[in-house]
């Protein structure tokens, strides 16, 4: 598998390498935040919550303003894995999904668990963070699928019917792979997307976010990176959900003034391919990333799942500086995101520096353990 992980990366390249990595990560974040408390309400209930304008600002959810939901802890666990395949191939082990299946089983640890065992040699310093043993709103496939230690394959994937979003949520990540040929990254998205869920419609949506993600963080256009995606799933069997999807969500943008009833015709389900529908399209006709973010939760859909998407879309393409800083001075756990972010793109820039057969930094494999 070449991923290209030795090129050698100048400083203005890693500058914004880190930047993209910490919009992405940071907007998706905020995204489901900012959905969290409406998520699954007509529009008609949110403008009665919230006033006629709906949503205008973070609101109340799972205890107070600017909590995150299963969706955003998800998506660390997914960045903490990714970091440990990389961190694990010194070994001669190369198996991302299974790094990534390891770290995931480690969330089901916060979802059942008070707070971190500290008898667990392998936690790591994200399964030590205490905010994340906080059950948001998982799904049953998720709760289930990383209920035992049995690893979802292609082959045999968990819920082989389950075509909802919630692995396509936790997908971002993998664009950020920036060294990879965007087919592996599509690749790795599907194959760790069956760990949870098996219908072709939720496996091939989780790959084609990454592959948009991934485009973005290398530079390209929302657009450019839509049409990429769309390239190659043509050659994927059961494409044609998620491929109509996305070109229906292209044709919108030129069909008027963005609102929810353009929104909603995108689909108004929790089904993978309408979610990234409706998050694509929000982010491509968003006049910055807080009118995006705000067209991406304000309607009847599933708003948390949609803001989410939309926010790392938007993170990736711009970089962390055009996120709103009010909503980002609120947001449940900024640190840790933060903090990963930047240990993702240290890994992936200056990995060699920090672990090779030949060197080894005692305290970064402290942080994410080899075993």
């Amino acid at each position: 598998m070449s991923t290209g992980t030795t090129a050698v990366w100048g400083r203005a390249e890693q500058q914004d390498f880190r930047s993209r990595v910490r919009g992405a990560l940071l907007g998706g974040a905020i995204g489901d935040a900012l959905g969290a408390g409406v998520s699954g309400l007509s529009l008609e209930e949110i403008r009665e919550a919230h006033g006629a304008d709906a949503v205008t600002d973070l609101v109340p959810a799972h205890g107070g303003r600017g909590c995150v939901t299963a969706v955003t802890q998800l998506t660390l666990f997914t960045v903490d894995g990714l970091i440990r395949a990389q961190v694990r191939r010194d070994t001669g082990a190369w198996h991302p999904p299974t790094d990534v299946h390891q770290a995931h089983l480690r969330w089901a640890a916060t979802q059942r668990d008070w707070g971190p065992d500290e008898r667990r040699k392998d936690n790591g310093w994200l399964g030590g963070q205490e905010w994340l043993y906080a059950r948001r709103a998982p799904t049953r496939e998720c709760l289930n699928g990383f209920g035992d230690t049995t690893m979802g394959t292609l082959d045999r994937p968990k819920h082989p019917a389950a075509r909802d979003s919630a692995a396509l949520t936790r997908s971002a990540p993998f664009g950020l792979l920036v060294g990879w040929e965007p087919q592996l990254v599509l690749q790795l998205a599907v194959e760790c997307a069956a760990q949870t869920h098996g219908h072709p419609t939720a496996l091939l949506s989780s790959g084609a976010l990454a592959v948009m993600v991934h485009g973005l963080a290398r530079g390209e256009t929302l657009d450019g990176s839509v049409q990429h995606a769309l390239a190659l799933l043509a050659g994927r069997p059961g494409h044609e959900p998620v491929t109509e999807a996305l070109q229906q969500a292209l044709g919108t943008v030129r069909q008027g003034i963005p609102g929810p009833a353009l929104i909603e015709s995108l689909g108004a389900t929790d089904s993978a391919e309408e979610v990234l529908a409706v998050a694509v399209y929000c982010a491509l006709v968003g006049e910055d990333v807080r009118h995006g973010l705000r067209l991406a939760v304000n309607h009847g859909g599933p708003s948390s799942a949609t803001g989410a998407l939309c926010g790392a879309l938007l993170g990736a393409l711009h970089g962390e500086t055009a996120l709103p800083p009010a909503w980002l001075a609120e947001l449940e756990g900024r640190a840790t995101l933060l903090e990963l972010a930047d240990d993702f793109a240290m890994e992936m820039t200056q990995g060699p520096a920090l672990h090779s057969p030949a060197a080894v930094a005692a305290g970064w494999l402290a942080r994410y353990p080899r075993g």
